[in-house]
Order: structure tokens, then C-alpha cells, then sequence
């Protein structure tokens, strides 16, 4: 448990960290930009690759794991195998998205900039056959690296874009900068240095790569163990049907940036979702503490899954998981009026959006801890079906209702869909494992702060008070929620501890 524990810790702060860091390009994409339809750009590929990524990694990841150490299997085989069909598929898709990279560019409303595609293709496809290494070192126990790597790609893109859109500008009169450098590029230096920093990661993996192929010549391995064709249907058969989770679980999270340029009827679609990206991510402190909580309560639930006492614990994390949602929820939206700053002004008509997507993530939080039930039963199919149902939500009321009022049903249609597998899991979970939520406190605790945000903004409309005045109405009010709190439960979870 002390070795699970540090290599959770491992993990869990290098993609924390890591995740926020790349936040933190959100302030220089909206500040450097020309336009906002330039960010648009950015939030509409970026979620395209997010899905192409599940698609093109099919399950092999978890696959892997599962053979790896499956009795009677080489280890070695399972790794060359996964490599060997991984670099197929992702070499296939990175052909594609060359040879036809127009007719794709104009089918997704970018003819002027077809070369965006090929960029993002080649690096979507190598970062799909880099799933393999990353999950072979994590076989190996080598969770240093893995951070390390991981961190290293997040470093060079976060230089490289400070290269290619702040420092070129300013020193394009030289000859070494003049004669490549394009200022009316933009935008596509974005991606230039996506597949730089991941092609250069790339390069870092290659000693992990080549491990398999070492072991084979020392053993004097035949070409079967090299690569196995009946290895790999055993693999696909397992792993495919985890593709449908993965897909509709990852849609979910991506399908508003997808489809609201083909839903959107104003000319100016681009500029609409470059607004709506750039405040959705002033709202990811909360996926990022979400993110952090997974990182812990995972390995925790499975290690404490045979303890008589287990569902008592499980109870008490997702009632302690709200409360501090909650709190986060509030301090954002209290304090908007300072982290607006982190975007460029031209995007404030957006901020609109951010308790709406504050409330998204707090409902994905609930429902990855009531996930549990099935996870722990292994009724795992019930995943794939909330899931098919919240694709079905959102994209049924991204329809119907982005053509009338925007990104804000963009919005408002990710917060509905959660919501609504997040009850359904609640109340099917119920007949398969029982587990004592506090439904009371939560109640009770969801009640004070819908008091307490109707209050404030009730006062903000009603008094004539300026940006300073609401943020210390918000002090007050966040005082009170944490004052409350403090004798709820504050006083009990301090002696628990």
C-alpha cells in the first residue's frame, strides 16, 4: 500500500501539474491572438484530437495491462504486439490525414488551412503509439519517468509557444528568424509546436521502445514471439468493446466544441467557440481538483473494497468530495471578477458560462464516485450505457437549442447530461450496492449554497455596487459557508483525522 500510495502520488502530480501548466497557455492564446475565431480554431481541433485519440488507442492501452500480466503469456510478445499494431493503425491514419488532408479541412470548415490537419493528424497518431511505451512503464514500476516524460512534452510545448508567438514577433528583423517566420501565421504555430514538443518526447521514448526488441535477441526469440496475429485478436476481442465506453465517455466531455460549428447559424461560429473555449477553461480549477481526487480515491476504493467498513468510507468521500466542490464553486464565483484576468477582455462576454460549467464538473465528480457500484460488481456495461444516454442528451439539446442561444446551450447541455447519468447511477447503483450516502447532509449542503449564490446575486442586481463591493459581499458569504461547514462536519472530520 506504501508503494501504491507513492506511485499514485507520482502520477497523480506530474498530470495535475502538468494539466495546469497547459492551463496556463489560456491566458496566451487569448492575450497573443489576433482574433477570438484564432482560439476558436484552437478549441475545435483540440477537442477533435481529444476524440481521435480513444478512437485510435481502440482499448489497447487497457489491453495491455490485462495480457501483460495475464499467466502463460509472454510479457515481451504482449509488448511487441501492442507496438507493432499500434505504429499500423497510427502510420495508416497518419497517411490519410496527409494524402486527404483538403476534402477533410473543408468538410470541418478550414479550406484556407488544410495543413492544419495534417499537423494535428501525424501528431495525434504519434501520441497514440506512444500510449504503449508510456503504459509499458508503468508495468515496470518506473513512475519517475513516466512523470518526467510526461512533464518534458509540457515544458517544451508551453517554450515553444512562447517562442513561436512572443519572442518571434519581436526579433523577425533577424536573418535566422526572417527567413522562415511568417507573422500572419498565427494560429498554426499552435500546432507546429504540438508536434515538435511530441515529436521530441517521441525521441526520449525511444530507448523504452527498443526494450522489447533487445530482450528478443538476447532470448533468441523466433518471429513468433516477435509478433503474434492469435495474441492479438485474444486482445482486440478484449479490448474493442472498451472502445464504445471510451469513445461515448470521451464525446461526452468534447461534443459541444465538435459539433457547435455545424449547429451554430451566425457567420461568425469561430469567434462564438474561441469565447466559449476560453471561459470554459477559466472553470477547469474544479476538473483539476476533480482530476486530483480521482488520482487518490481510486486506489483507495479498490484497496479498501473487503473491509466490512467499506461503504461507510465510500459515503463519507463523496459527502467531504461535495462539500469542497462546493467551496470552489463558490470562491470562483466570487472572485470572477479577478480570475476574468486570466483570459483577454474581447472574451469576458463569456464568463457567462463558468458557474454553468462549474456545476458540470461538480455532477462528473458525483458520478465518477458513483461509478463505484458497477466498477466493484462487475456490472461495467452499465457504464457504456449512461454513457450512450448522456451522448444522446447532448446532442439532442445541442440541436435543438445552440441555433437559438449559443454557447450557452453548449453549456448548459454538458450540465443536463451529467446530471442526468449522474441520478440514473445513483438510483439503478441502489439495487446493486447499497451504499449509505448521507442524502440528508448533501441535501442540506446543496440547499445553503444555492441560498447563498441566489443571495449574492440578488444583491449584485438590486444594490448599485461595483466589482470590489461583490467580491467582499462574496468574503462574507464564503465565510458563512465555511463557518457552516466548520460545525456540521468541520469539528467531526479534524477529530476523525
Amino acid at each position: 500500500m506504501k508503494i501504491l500510495a507513492k506511485e499514485t502520488a507520482i502520477y497523480g502530480v506530474s498530470s495535475i501539474v502538468g494539466k495546469f501548466l497547459n492551463w496556463m497557455l489560456v491566458p496566451l492564446y487569448t492575450y497573443v491572438l489576433q482574433q477570438q475565431s484564432d482560439y476558436g480554431i484552437v478549441t475545435n481541433l483540440y477537442a477533435w484530437t481529444a476524440l481521435l485519440l480513444v478512437v485510435l488507442t481502440y482499448g489497447m492501452e487497457t489491453g495491455f495491462f490485462r495480457f501483460v500480466n495475464k499467466e502463460g503469456e509472454n510479457p515481451q510478445t504482449v509488448y511487441r504486439t501492442s507496438l507493432i499494431a499500434l505504429f499500423s493503425t497510427s502510420l495508416l491514419f497518419a497517411v490519410v490525414c496527409v494524402v486527404w488532408q483538403t476534402p477533410i479541412a473543408n468538410v470541418l470548415g478550414y479550406p484556407d488551412h488544410s495543413e492544419f490537419i495534417a499537423l494535428l493528424g501525424i501528431t495525434v497518431a504519434i501520441d497514440a503509439f506512444a500510449s504503449i511505451p508510456f503504459a509499458y512503464l508503468r508495468y515496470k514500476k518506473r513512475p519517475l519517468k513516466f512523470a518526467v516524460l510526461k512533464l518534458l512534452f509540457v515544458g517544451l510545448n508551453i517554450a515553444l509557444n512562447l517562442f513561436f508567438l512572443v519572442l518571434c514577433p519581436k526579433i523577425q528583423d533577424w536573418s535566422i528568424i526572417n527567413s522562415w517566420y511568417n507573422p500572419d501565421y498565427g494560429v498554426g504555430y499552435v500546432f507546429v509546436a504540438n508536434i515538435l514538443a511530441t515529436g521530441i518526447q517521441t525521441l526520449f521514448l525511444l530507448p523504452v521502445i527498443l526494450e522489447g526488441w533487445k530482450s528478443s535477441k538476447e532470448d533468441n526469440s523466433s518471429l513468433s514471439t516477435l509478433f503474434s496475429w492469435i495474441l492479438l485478436r485474444k486482445m482486440l476481442r478484449y479490448s474493442l468493446p472498451l472502445l464504445v465506453l471510451g469513445v461515448c465517455g470521451i464525446m461526452n466531455q468534447t461534443l459541444d466544441r465538435i459539433l457547435f460549428p455545424f449547429f451554430y447559424t451566425g457567420a461568425d461560429a469561430q469567434t462564438q467557440l474561441g469565447i466559449y473555449g476560453a471561459c470554459f477553461k477559466v472553470a477547469m480549477v474544479m476538473m483539476m481538483f476533480t482530476q486530483a481526487f480521482r488520482y487518490a480515491y481510486e486506489p483507495f476504493v479498490f484497496a479498501k473494497h473487503k473491509d466490512k467498513k467499506s461503504v461507510e468510507a465510500y459515503a463519507d468521500a463523496m459527502k467531504y468530495y461535495i462539500i469542497f466542490s462546493y467551496m470552489i464553486l463558490l470562491g470562483m464565483v466570487f472572485y470572477l471578477d479577478l480570475l476574468k484576468f486570466i483570459i483577454a477582455p474581447s472574451y469576458w462576454e463569456g464568463l457567462k458560462i463558468v458557474p454553468i460549467v462549474l456545476w458540470t464538473y461538480i455532477f462528473q465528480g458525483v458520478y465518477f464516485n458513483l461509478s463505484f457500484w458497477y466498477k466493484l460488481t462487475d456490472k461495467t456495461q452499465w457504464g457504456a450505457y449512461f454513457s450512450l444516454i448522456g451522448v444522446v442528451i447532448t446532442f439532442g439539446l445541442q440541436a435543438v437549442f445552440v441555433p437559438w442561444i449559443g454557447y450557452i446551450a453548449s453549456a448548459a447541455s454538458s450540465t443536463v447530461c451529467y446530471l442526468v447519468i449522474m441520478l440514473m447511477s445513483y438510483f439503478i447503483g441502489r439495487k446493486h450496492l447499497n451504499i449509505p450516502y448521507d442524502l440528508r447532509r448533501i441535501g442540506i449542503y446543496t440547499g445553503i449554497v444555492i441560498a447563498i449564490l441566489v443571495g449574492y446575486y440578488g444583491l449584485a442586481q438590486l444594490l448599485p455596487v461595483n466589482e470590489w463591493t461583490k467580491m467582499g459581499i462574496g468574503t462574507i458569504l464564503f465565510a458563512v459557508y465555511c463557518m457552516l461547514f466548520y460545525r456540521l462536519d468541520g469539528k467531526t472530520l479534524i477529530k476523525k483525522k
